[in-house]
C-alpha cells in the first residue's frame, strides 16, 4: 500500500511540476535556468549559493524553495522583492542578502522562509487576504474561526491554514441567533508558488543534485564504509529490497540516492532513526554519526 501512495504522490507532483515550470524530468540546472529568467541573475545566484551551502539530505528543499520563488515572483512582480511587510520586516531583498531568519518563519531556512512569505502572498493576490487562520490537525468544521461583527448568514470568508494554503468558512445562524461558521474542506487549495515548491521537491526526489558548475562535485566525497555498510543492512533487516538499497555505498551520493529510493517516510516508525542516521553519515560530524548509530542499535 505504501508504494501506491508514494507512486500516487510522484505522479501528482510530476504533474503539477510540468505544468507549473515546464520541467518533465526536473534537474537543478533547469530549475537555476527558470529561476535567472524570473527572480534575475544576482538573485538566482544568491539563491544557488544558499542551496550549495546546505546539507546535501536539505539540497532538494532548498532547491523547491527556489522553485516556488520563481513561480512566485512571475506572479507577484520583480518589485515584491523590494517591498516589505508593516511593522519591522524588511524587504524580501535584504533577508535574502542577509540570510537571516525572520519572525515569523524562523524555524525555516532563509529560502523557506521566502517561499513560505511569497506563497502566502501570491494566495493574498488570488482570494484575498484571509478572515482567519486555522491549525489543520484538527478536521473539526464547526465554530472554528471569529465571524466578524455584522457578517450575514451565507457570507464565505477565506481562512488560511498553511504558507499558500486557503479554504472558505460558511457563516451559518446558530441555534442562540449569533453568527456562526462551517469550514468547507471541498475548497482545500493552494498557491501556485506553494505548489511547484511541494511538486518539485517530490519530483525531483532527494537527489543527487549536483549544481551546474560546481566543483569539487560534494556527491562524490567518500564516507565511512563501517557505518554506511551498518546503514544498509539495517535496511534490508527492515524490508528495503536489494534494488532499493543498492551495493556498496562508497560516496554521498550512494547514501542520497538510497535514501531517495527507499521512500523512508512511507514506512513504519523505526525508519526515522534511520534517515537521521543516514543524515550524519552525510554530515560528516563523528560525534553527530556516533550519537545516530547509537538510536539505530537501540531501534528494534
Amino acid at each position: 500500500m505504501r508504494e501506491f501512495r508514494a507512486e500516487d504522490a510522484r505522479t501528482e507532483a510530476r504533474r503539477l511540476t510540468r505544468d507549473l515550470l515546464g520541467e518533465e524530468h526536473p534537474t537543478a540546472e533547469l530549475l537555476l535556468s527558470r529561476a535567472r529568467a524570473a527572480l534575475g541573475d544576482h538573485r538566482a545566484y544568491r539563491c544557488a549559493e544558499l542551496a550549495q551551502g546546505a546539507p546535501l539530505i536539505r539540497r532538494s528543499a532548498e532547491l523547491a524553495a527556489i522553485a516556488g520563488l520563481a513561480v512566485g515572483t512571475e506572479i507577484t512582480g520583480q518589485e515584491w522583492w523590494s517591498t516589505g511587510r508593516a511593522g519591522k520586516i524588511p524587504p524580501p531583498d535584504e533577508a535574502l542578502a542577509a540570510a537571516t531568519g525572520i519572525d515569523p518563519w524562523t524555524n525555516l531556512t532563509v529560502l523557506e522562509m521566502l517561499a513560505a512569505w511569497i506563497a502566502d502572498d501570491a494566495a493574498d493576490h488570488a482570494w484575498g487576504v484571509p478572515a482567519a487562520t486555522v491549525d489543520l490537525n484538527s478536521w473539526q468544521a464547526e465554530d472554528r474561526i471569529h465571524v466578524p461583527v455584522g457578517t450575514a448568514p451565507g457570507t464565505t470568508l477565506v481562512v488560511a491554514f498553511d504558507s499558500g494554503g486557503r479554504l472558505d468558512a460558511v457563516v451559518r445562524p446558530r441555534p442562540d441567533g449569533t453568527p456562526g461558521s462551517t469550514l468547507d474542506f471541498t475548497t482545500l487549495r493552494y498557491s501556485r508558488p506553494a505548489e511547484a515548491q511541494w511538486s518539485w521537491g517530490v519530483a525531483a526526489g532527494l537527489g543527487p543534485h549536483p549544481l551546474p558548475d560546481e566543483d569539487p562535485d560534494p556527491y562524490t566525497v567518500t564516507v565511512d564504509p563501517e557505518v554506511a555498510e551498518t546503514l544498509r543492512r539495517w535496511a534490508l533487516r527492515h524490508g528495503a529490497t536489494p534494488e532499493l538499497v543498492g551495493t556498496r555505498w562508497q560516496a554521498k551520493g550512494d547514501v542520497v540516492a538510497a535514501v531517495e529510493r527507499v521512500d523512508w517516510m512511507w514506512r513504519s516508525g523505526e525508519w526515522f532513526a534511520w534517515w537521521r542516521a543516514a543524515s550524519a553519515l552525510l554530515g560528516g560530524d563523528p560525534a553527530q554519526i556516533e550519537a545516530r548509530m547509537k538510536d539505530i542499535s537501540a531501534a528494534p
